[in-house]
């Protein structure tokens, strides 16, 4: 058995696990906001599936690294470190955007202003996975 084929899949499935919690907690906050609008008789934003969505691009990353890695000729032990490491790394961005989502949410649902700035904070948490995405890119190459 060759151990880089657990790395490989780690990349894929750990970054799709922060991805599916993240949205969850952003989705949620979504739903919260638009029930708030509904009961005042106010009009329930869309931009609010922005925010909740946000984290599922982690998963993008993931897939990218999966088949990067799979190319690769490195170490099978540094395949499946890396793997797990970088996966973790992914999904902790996708769960931190999911909570500075849920917080833009109910903010922007209450207010309907600071549109640009949320997006630029969730935005913000994205950066790292696209830092980790590059990075092992390079490390495997």
């Amino acid at each position: 058995m060759n151990i880089g084929m657990i790395g490989i899949a780690a990349v894929l499935g750990i970054s799709a696990i922060g991805s599916a919690i993240g949205a969850a907690v952003a989705g949620q906050a979504a739903i919260g906001a638009w029930k708030r609008n509904y009961l005042a008789n106010k009009p329930a934003s869309f931009l609010l599936v922005a925010f909740a969505g946000a984290p599922l691009t982690q998963t993008i990353y993931g897939f990218l690294l999966m088949n990067q890695m799979r190319a690769s000729t490195a170490n099978p032990l540094l395949l499946a470190v890396i793997g797990v490491t970088s996966g973790a790394g992914i999904a902790m961005s996708a769960i931190a955007q999911g909570k500075a989502s849920a917080s833009s949410c109910d903010a922007y649902g209450e207010t309907g202003k600071g549109f640009g700035q949320y997006i630029t904070v969730v935005g913000l948490c994205e950066t790292v996975a696209l830092f980790v995405m590059v990075f092992t890119f390079i490390a495997v190459a």
